[in-house]
Formats: structure tokens, C-alpha cells, sequence
């Protein structure tokens, strides 16, 4: 019982951080393709404006995550840091330069200063959540065995399964963040914006639709018993739950209503992660390592879900109020912004 109620909060931190640490870096992917500095200044203002009251507080959910394994599935942490430790190291670099560029992105004090930090700040947003979604189909393809680096450092992660894994994490960032800005440019009064945002919400939600297809296909194929889970019982309703979501998602992007748009979009992305994990239950390391095999000391797991319990009261309505204020617009990083 423990052990799979330790699992479910790591499950609850990992949809999180995929929500919202996804749509973090999903606007850096819309930096990176937003254009010249005329074109794209526009777009880059509302990113800005955007990202600069929470994007620091987004990544609150990683760490609990990683928090959360190590402390509870020691033998599992280990096993998925040693092997797989290019993407997450890849991923680490990113995040650091990605926060350094985008701290300092207004302090440039000449064009190739800013151009450079910009640059740093967009690749990096891509390169991220690639590399985090390359060690999760890693996982999810069973290349990661149990044991201090007993799977390969390279062929681990780029099999067919981690790539597609890889790019659609990069897509349905995108397509959250589209979303986000699109509600935030409403809300800025900003019509030009949502237009804009609108044709990039439509256009990366049908990308991330075909690579999930895509994706059930080369399952079926690389990863049998992993594609059994998502086509019957409850991760097949997790699937037909994102199909569902995600078209009802694009109709009201089509319309522009992108504060409904917001919640069924998550719902669409988070029905995926729950349907990952109920389709390769009882497993955590699939095919040797279950949860119950891999969780610790019943003593170690009490005192991580009183901690988790304990810190959850002070996290959760910092967050949500910090957010109230974001959306609400007194946190904004300026009122019209320009560029």
C-alpha cells in the first residue's frame, strides 16, 4: 500500500512538472521560431511577459520529483541516473543555461550579447525537454535495467521509442505554451497575439496528435506488452481521454478560447502521462524492477509521505496565490509590452 501511494505522488509531481515546466519550455520553443528581431519582437515581448513571474517556479516540481525517487526507490533512482545519465546530464546543462540566458536577456548591454543569450536561452528550451523526453521512453521501452549503470549510455536512449517520446515531449511543450500565451494575450488585450498564437496552438496541437499516433505505432511494435497496456482497461480509457480532449482542445483554440483551451489541453497531456504508467503497472523499471521491489524501508517511506504531506501545505497555496497573481495580471512584466 506504501509503496503505491509513494508512486502516485511521484506520478502527481512528474504530470506537474510535464504541464508546467513543459509549457515553460514550450515558449522558448516559440522564441526560438518566432522570426528576425523585428518580425519576432512581438511575440518575444509576450513570452516575456509571460514566463517572468513563474518560470522559476515551474521547476519546483522536478525537484520534489526527483526528491520523491531517490528517497523512496533508491535502487530504481539509481538505475535510471547511471544509465541514463547523457539525456538527464544533457537535460541539466539546459536548464541551467536556459535560466542563466533568460535572467539576463534584458541586461545585454550590446546586439550580439543579446542575440547570443537569446539564442542560448531558445535551444536550450528544446534541447530540455528532448532529453527528458528521451530518458522516459528509455524507461517506458524497458532499456533500463536494474543495477549502478548496467545499461548502455548511448543505445539506452536513442532507440525508435525514445526519440518519438523525445520529439513529442518538444511538441505538446509547445503546443501548452501556445495555448498559455494565447489566453495571457487575451487577457493583455492584445488581439494581434492571440491571432498569432492561435495559428501556433492549431498547428502544434495537430503535430502532437500525429506523433502520439505515431507513437502507439512504433510501440506496438518495439514494445509489445507496454502497447497492450494503453489498448485495454483503464489506459485505454486514458488514451480515448487525451484523443478527446485534444480534439475539443482544437475547436476551441479554432474559436479562440483559450481559457477553456487551457484546462482541456492539460487534460489531454496529463491523461497521457497517467495512461504511460498504468499501462506498465506493476512495473517501475519495466520488465524486472515493480514498485513494490523497489520502494525502500516501510519507516523511510511513512516519514517521506509525512514530509510530502507536511510540505505540500506550504507549496500548494504559495503556488496557486503566485499563479492567481500572474493570471490575474498585477505580477505582469509590463502592461503593453512592445519590444
Amino acid at each position: 500500500m506504501l509503496p503505491d501511494l509513494v508512486a502516485g505522488v511521484a506520478l502527481l509531481a512528474l504530470t506537474a512538472y510535464v504541464l508546467l515546466g513543459g509549457a515553460d519550455f514550450g515558449a522558448g520553443f516559440w522564441d526560438l521560431t518566432a522570426g528576425g528581431a523585428q518580425r519576432g519582437a512581438p511575440v518575444r515581448a509576450m513570452i516575456k511577459r509571460a514566463m517572468s513571474p513563474v518560470w522559476e517556479a515551474n521547476h519546483v516540481w522536478l525537484i520534489f520529483l526527483l526528491v520523491v525517487l531517490w528517497t523512496g526507490f533508491p535502487v530504481a533512482f539509481g538505475s535510471i541516473t547511471s544509465t541514463l545519465a547523457v539525456p538527464l546530464f544533457l537535460a541539466g546543462i539546459g536548464i541551467i543555461l536556459r535560466g542563466g540566458a533568460f535572467a539576463l536577456k534584458g541586461e545585454a548591454a550590446t546586439i550580439a550579447e543579446a542575440r547570443a543569450l537569446g539564442a542560448t536561452f531558445a535551444l536550450a528550451s528544446v534541447l530540455t525537454p528532448f532529453a527528458f523526453g528521451a530518458a522516459a521512453g528509455a524507461i517506458a521501452a524497458g532499456r533500463v535495467p536494474v543495477g549502478n549503470a548496467r545499461g548502455d549510455e548511448w543505445s539506452s536512449w536513442t532507440g525508435s521509442v525514445s526519440i518519438l517520446v523525445g520529439l513529442l515531449a518538444v511538441a505538446t511543450g509547445a503546443h501548452l505554451a501556445a495555448v498559455f500565451l494565447g489566453a495571457d494575450s487575451r487577457r493583455a488585450g492584445r488581439p494581434d497575439m492571440v491571432r498569432a498564437f492561435r495559428a501556433r496552438a492549431l498547428g502544434s496541437g495537430v503535430v502532437a496528435g500525429g506523433l502520439a499516433i505515431a507513437g502507439l505505432l512504433v510501440v506496438r511494435s518495439e514494445v509489445p506488452a507496454l502497447y497492450d497496456g494503453l489498448t485495454s482497461g483503464a489506459g485505454l480509457v486514458c488514451v480515448l481521454v487525451s484523443g478527446a480532449a485534444g480534439l475539443i482542445t482544437l475547436r476551441l483554440e479554432w474559436r479562440e478560447r483559450f481559457e477553456a483551451a487551457r484546462y482541456t489541453a492539460a487534460a489531454a497531456v496529463a491523461a497521457i502521462v497517467a495512461g504511460w504508467a498504468i499501462a506498465q503497472e506493476p512495473y517501475l523499471l519495466p520488465p524486472d524492477l515493480t514498485v513494490h521491489e523497489a520502494a525502500g524501508a516501510h519507516a523511510t517511506l511513512v516519514a517521506l509521505l509525512v514530509a510530502t504531506g507536511l510540505g505540500l501545505l506550504l507549496i500548494v497555496p504559495a503556488l496557486t496565490w503566485l499563479f492567481r497573481l500572474a493570471l490575474s495580471g498585477r505580477l505582469a512584466y509590463e502592461e503593453n509590452p512592445r519590444p
